[in-house]
């Protein structure tokens, strides 16, 4: 059975998997952490990662599409749900509790800079 390769951007890292692979699945098995809760059910709508060519992935199932709403237009995609058909190139988004600290960090750095 052939591997299909999915590239976790902004990490920079690949991974071969077989087809019907959740993006979930692909991430742990790269060393990728995208974010959960609900272990895979989509329920908590943590796992959402941006997916810019879905032609690599098999279509949003109807659960996927509800959960997401206006999301999916936008080319977010639930990693739990999403099966890898092809290859494909996925954006997992910065954890907003990091990126929040990181603002924070750089305001301060920014004030002692002008002191």
């Amino acid at each position: 059975m052939s591997q299909m390769e999915v590239h976790f951007w902004p990490d920079d890292k690949k991974i071969g998997v077989r087809p019907g692979t959740t993006l979930l699945d692909a991430g742990r098995k790269a060393k990728v952490h995208i974010r959960t809760r609900c272990g895979g059910k989509a329920a908590c709508l943590m796992c959402k990662v941006i997916v810019q060519d879905s032609s690599g992935l098999a279509p949003m199932n109807v659960n996927e599409r509800l959960k997401l709403g206006s999301h999916a237009d936008e080319g977010y995609r639930l990693a739990c749900q999403a099966r890898v058909t092809g290859s494909v190139q996925v954006t997992v988004p910065e954890d907003p509790l990091k990126a929040a600290i990181r603002a924070q960090l750089a305001r301060q750095a920014a004030e002692d800079d002008l002191f």
